[in-house]
């Protein structure tokens, strides 16, 4: 599977995968993503609750928390696996890069969710589903999971860092939600609001409309690029971008909640 399929693919595919409903919601949307994955889901998804998959820093989990997890849920690492989400903040992509990194064999992303699959003509139904424990063994490469020591390095060697939250929050123009985090984004660092990654309907843009995305927030895409965000979940959406313009990106996965909540470090306000 390419890293994106659409939803008549999934609909003629849909006995030969796992899906995975990978919604999450921040506490402002007021919105459940359990309760909204038992009134409707595609038939047969499991629902992947993304904090789960986290350790106690909030950070993705070691390799054997997260094989326990994925393989509880009943998803193996040879399984081909689909992630979708309903949400604003396109978190199937935090599923998917999380898969990825810690060693899923075939996995994508259903472009443009769950809208998507409805707009197909793709049918839903209600419950739970459960499946019988299977093994995932993680097998990825960790060396793509930037830790807070890496980007203090990044930082002072002047790195592509590419924060995908919204200009405003960028520039500390809007006030952080969490309590003890500053305003402002790490030096250096460009923006390019994950928003910008997609078309009106939710799917992402083209190959074309993507790279020039990046140009016009002063990225190149030809050199290293380290995502990050406001917690690490949108900026896999820039990790993916790149993906489908056949480059990798790392991801800071403590994003801006970590280093924001440091007096220590430095930060910039501002474009």
């Amino acid at each position: 599977m390419e890293p994106l399929v659409s939803a008549d693919w999934l609909r003629a595919h849909l006995h030969d995968v796992v899906v995975l409903d990978a919604t999450w919601f921040l506490p402002e949307h007021d919105r459940d993503a359990a309760a909204e994955y038992r009134a409707r889901h595609i038939p047969g998804a499991l629902f992947l609750d993304l904090p789960t998959l986290n350790g106690a820093d909030g950070n993705l989990g070691d390799g054997s928390s997260f094989g326990q997890r994925l393989g509880a849920l009943g998803v193996s690492d040879r399984d081909r696996i689909v992630v979708y989400d309903d949400s604003p903040l396109h978190s199937a992509a935090r599923a998917w890069w999380a898969l990825d990194t810690m060693g899923a064999r075939t996995v994508a992303v259903l472009d443009g969710g769950l809208a998507a699959w409805q707009a197909s003509g793709g049918a839903l139904e209600s419950g739970v589903v459960t499946r019988a424990p299977a093994q995932f063994r993680v097998l990825g490469d960790a060396a793509l999971v930037m830790h807070l020591a890496d980007m203090k390095a990044a930082v002072a060697h002047r790195e592509q860092i590419v924060d995908a939250r919204s200009p405003a929050r960028f520039r500390g123009e809007e006030p952080e939600t969490r309590p003890g985090v500053a305003s402002g984004h790490m030096p250096g660092a460009l923006n390019l609001h994950y928003a910008r990654l997609f078309d009106a309907d939710g799917r992402y843009k083209s190959p074309a409309d993507l790279a020039a995305a990046f140009e016009a927030a002063g990225v190149e895409i030809d050199h290293q690029i380290i995502a990050t965000c406001g917690s690490g979940v949108t900026a896999a959406s820039v990790v993916l971008a790149m993906r489908l313009l056949g480059q990798e990106a790392s991801l800071y996965d403590g994003s801006w909640a970590e280093w924001g909540s440091d007096p220590t470090l430095p930060k910039e306000l501002g474009a």
